[in-house]
């Protein structure tokens, strides 16, 4: 309804129920909203049906109240449903202390808990046969809003049939007034051709929507099941609808191949069934996990046996037509890649990165072949340096002589020119001038106003300013000592772990030593003990 993610949503309805300051005073609008419960308590119906009166009038107000039941057999009963704690507070009297995402989330809850306690909407339903001569005829299907009922709530009033303007929506379902025998004339005649479409993509709100119908997971695990799903890049948002990853893929194939039993809709739900039981008391947890782990445990040992190579095969694309070997695409450890040549060649095979919107399983060999054109060599700058486009760890970037320019977001690698990686350098060279604070010719140093604090560098090394140091009065001497000093902080990092490892060592010697000695004090003690029984005994 209002296009929010699951996690957006949650995060801005714990702040409504935390509280918000409603000019002085900190009031939580809704109630708790971890549940999914569809009562209400009785006090609350009350209010409700007095502000139904009130804001919509008598004719909305059922003669007595409306008391609905979960769907799901696991509903969780312990709070009520989510409802604004007053209904009395309309989204009108608190708008102006909420924030715009507040005050969308809050409007729903108070407008749904509102309308569920309304009159229905009626309806006139009208079905029209227009016949075109003997043997055809068009069915055309129109309705009116005759009583609004709940839809009072939503803004949606009663229309005449007839008052219908250019505005209205195309879906608009109204027809104008048509009497039986009637001969109308034909305006216009549309051909439209329909095919059947694959079922949409899952959105967030869809996904929600399925897990809820297979009762998998609570309104307090979703946003945690969505976003798990896109930290471990198992899906790709586009748009707002999920696309899976390579990955994603991947890992959908290894497990419902292997562990079918343990992906199956049915036993998700049964387990949660047999843990709800648990909660209630009318099971006990240590049988029921232990009958888990037996069958689980085997499993998992049976397959740690097997393969990267057996887990993510490799996709025979075709052949370089330049040097005949084949051409794969598979998964590894840093992502999808293409692979010209095998592991047993003479010569190492050559590999690249899948871009962001390709996948193994509908890369063509053209598009794989243009994988390896990186880096590409765009050309010269005046002083003669070398100008390179490549893409590194931390995205695509264009390189002359030893410096660096990251490319922008709308800039491609593959397709990229002299004059566009010329653009960038003079920006960042431009930058670079607007944040220099001191330059000292000859020396390449200069000092630079960075994000954190003003830094020196040389081009290649990088070094903090103390606080206490005026940046206008550092020496190229001073710059320099600064640079030495940060150059050999970062060398020590193997020496520290040596260091430590050779502190492991003593400290592990010094154990033993220990260990070694403590057998003396046991005998001493045998002995002592023994004369003081030889002593007892005389």
């Amino acid at each position: 309804k209002l296009g929010f993610a699951s996690s957006r949503t949650m995060r801005t309805a714990q702040q409504l129920y935390e509280g918000v300051d409603l000019g002085g005073d900190t009031v939580g609008l809704i109630s708790y909203m971890r549940t999914d419960s569809v009562s209400l308590a009785q006090e609350a119906i009350a209010e409700i049906r007095k502000t139904i009166v009130s804001e919509f009038g008598p004719n909305t107000l059922p003669p007595e109240p409306r008391y609905y039941k979960s769907k799901s057999k696991n509903a969780q009963e312990a709070h009520e449903a989510v409802r604004p704690t007053s209904a009395l507070r309309t989204p009108k009297s608190v708008a102006r202390y909420l924030t715009p995402d507040q005050a969308k989330l809050y409007e729903l809850i108070w407008k749904r808990t509102m309308a569920c306690q309304m009159t229905a909407a009626v309806f006139d339903t009208v079905a029209a046969d227009l016949k075109a001569g003997a043997h055809h005829a068009f069915r055309a299907n129109g309705s009116v809003l005759l009583e609004p009922g709940f839809l009072a709530a939503y803004n949606i009033k009663v229309t005449d049939p007839l008052d219908k303007s250019e505005d209205d929506d195309e879906d608009d379902k109204r027809l104008p007034v048509l009497v039986v025998g009637e001969t109308v004339n034909l305006l216009e005649l549309d051909a439209e051709q329909h095919f059947t479409q694959p079922p949409p993509r899952y959105t967030e709100a869809s996904l929600v929507k399925t897990l809820e119908e297979f009762d998998i997971g609570r309104p307090s695990t979703y946003a945690t099941i969505i976003s798990t799903l896109q930290a471990r890049d198992y899906v790709r948002l586009d748009g707002k609808q999920f696309t899976p990853t390579d990955v994603g893929m991947i890992v959908n194939k290894f497990l419902t191949d292997h562990f079918n039993q343990y992906v199956d809709y049915e036993f998700t739900a049964h387990l949660e069934d047999d843990l709800d039981a648990v909660s209630r008391g009318e099971k006990a947890w240590q049988p029921l996990l232990a009958q888990f782990w037996g069958n689980f445990k085997p499993r998992v040992d049976e397959k740690m046996e097997l393969s990267r190579q057996e887990v993510s095969e490799a996709r025979q694309i075709g052949i370089d037509p330049e040097t005949g070997k084949p051409v794969s695409a598979r998964l590894g450890r840093f992502g999808p890649f293409v692979q010209i040549g095998t592991k047993d060649d003479p010569e190492k095979p050559r590999f690249a990165s899948l871009r962001a919107n390709q996948r193994i399983d509908t890369i063509t060999l053209e598009d794989a072949l243009a994988l390896f054109q990186l880096p590409r060599r765009l050309g010269t700058l005046p002083n003669g340096e070398e100008v390179k486009v490549n893409i590194g760890r931390f995205g695509p970037y264009v390189q002359h002589g030893k410096s660096y320019v990251s490319l922008k977001r709308d800039d491609d690698p593959y397709t990229i020119g002299l004059p566009r990686a010329i653009e960038l350098i003079e920006q960042k060279a431009a930058a670079l001038e607007a944040a220099t604070i001191k330059v000292f010719d000859g020396t390449g140093i200069r000092i630079v106003k960075g994000r954190f604090g003003p830094y020196i560098t040389d081009g290649t090394r990088r070094a903090n300013i103390p606080k206490t140091r005026d940046p206008e009065s550092l020496s190229a001497l001073d710059c320099e000592f600064f640079l030495n000093e940060a150059a050999l902080k970062d060398k020590p990092s193997k020496g520290k772990k040596g260091a430590k490892a050779a502190d492991g060592e003593a400290k592990a010697a010094t154990k033993k030593a220990a260990a070694k000695k403590a057998p003396a004090k046991k005998s001493a003690t045998k002995k002592a003990v023994k004369k003081s029984s030889a002593k007892k005994k005389s």
